[in-house]
């Protein structure tokens, strides 16, 4: 993967916000009980779900680079390139309406959620950083398609460090929307829910996917 890679993660963070929010605006309400106006423990939450997006990325990052020495490096990175780049495909048609194939992925992450989740009642309500935080790293493991896109394309990276790095990225795009609804739940979460909002935020994503797809059937015929 090249390095406008990282770049590439951040947008798609950023421009998912419609589905960030609307995806998580129910859980940033009940956070935001505790932590009210407090921008200290919005960061906290979300300096949690970001370094919990890290690891996941340092994990995938890993086991694509494991599989990717035992075969013949070209043929698997360019499969996994093509399948990140369908996920991408899948976010932008899913952020549309016209598709709820991602939903299948949330519905298998739920099973780690369900285990997950029980955690997270130790923390509430969540009054000081030092809850905040743990809370965050509890939120990150989520299930999201938009979050298990982005995931497939760390596969890709090679190694754990630049996994986490392709993650972070994707992380610190998702921060403004949903840093926003902890602060304006209500009035962002009515904004995102515009459909004009989830079909330019979709084509966008879209736009990535197919660009992706292009280049892999350069390089495809390049070989």
């Amino acid at each position: 993967m090249p390095e406008s890679s990282y770049l590439a993660l951040f947008l798609i963070g950023l421009l998912g916000g419609a589905h960030c929010i609307g995806m998580c605006g129910g859980i940033v309400g009940a956070l935001s009980l505790g932590a009210g106006s407090r921008p200290e423990l919005h960061l906290a939450y979300n300096a949690g779900r970001i370094a919990s997006y890290a690891l996941a990325g340092a994990i995938a990052g890993a086991l694509g680079g494991a599989s990717l020495a035992l075969s013949g490096q070209l043929p698997l990175r360019l499969i996994l390139y093509v399948l990140a780049n369908l996920m991408l495909v899948a976010m932008g048609l899913y952020l549309m309406g016209i598709t709820r194939a991602l939903a299948f992925s949330e519905r298998c992450g739920q099973k780690l959620w369900r285990h997950v989740q029980p955690l997270t009642r130790r923390f509430l309500p969540a009054r000081t950083v030092a809850q905040a935080f743990p809370l965050g790293l509890l939120w990150g493991w989520l299930p999201c398609g938009l979050v298990y896109s982005a995931l497939v394309t760390a596969l890709t990276s090679g190694s754990a460090l630049h996994g986490a790095g392709m993650m972070l990225a994707f992380g610190l795009g998702t921060l403004p929307n949903l840093l926003l609804a902890g602060l304006l739940a209500v009035r962002l979460k009515g904004y995102a829910s515009k459909p004009a909002v989830r079909i330019t935020a979709g084509l966008l994503v879209l736009g990535f996917g197919l660009w992706g797809l292009f280049a892999a059937i350069r390089l495809l015929v390049q070989v």
